[in-house]
């Protein structure tokens, strides 16, 4: 068994789709970066990624590379999960927490597992995703941008 774990950040800015756990969320802005800045799904990367020695989202999906301008994060993801697959490895759980004062994501949690869930092949009880405030504190509680951290566990399989 092996631990992984990932974080992420990204600004707001104005005139972008704000895409959270693979869910476009209702938001008057997104966040900033070459690819959808899906923060939660870019900690779960790292964390998958650096369970196995993967090195990270940066030197697996660079964004000097313009094929991934814009990517939805989920492709990325469907991504790692194929590289788990050719070394033989599984997923035994997820465990992520999203930094956020506005908006309020908890009724969009259960869409954001189910994606995650369909997308890397395991069961919606293998994911837990988390919201929390800062009590408008740092640049997650000035509204300026979102943070998110993940921790995997993840096994060898045996055939």
């Amino acid at each position: 068994m092996r631990i992984g774990l990932g974080f992420d950040v990204h600004a707001f800015e104005k005139n972008r789709e704000f895409w959270l756990g693979g869910v476009l969320i209702d938001h008057y802005q997104g966040l900033a970066g070459h690819s959808d800045a899906d923060v939660l799904i870019h900690s779960i990367c790292d964390a998958l990624l650096g369970a196995v020695n993967l090195g990270d989202i940066g030197s697996n999906f660079p964004d000097s590379d313009q094929k991934y301008k814009d990517i939805r994060s989920m492709v990325l993801l469907k991504a790692v999960a194929e590289k788990y697959k050719n070394i033989g490895y599984k997923i035994v759980n997820i465990d992520s927490v999203v930094v956020i004062q506005k908006p309020k994501i908890a009724p969009y949690i259960p869409q954001m597992k189910e994606e995650i869930a369909k997308c890397l092949g395991i069961d919606v009880n293998q994911i837990s995703i988390k919201a929390t405030t800062t009590e408008h504190l740092g640049f997650e509680g000035r509204e300026e941008g979102v943070s998110a951290q993940a921790v995997v566990l993840v096994e060898k399989e045996f055939v």
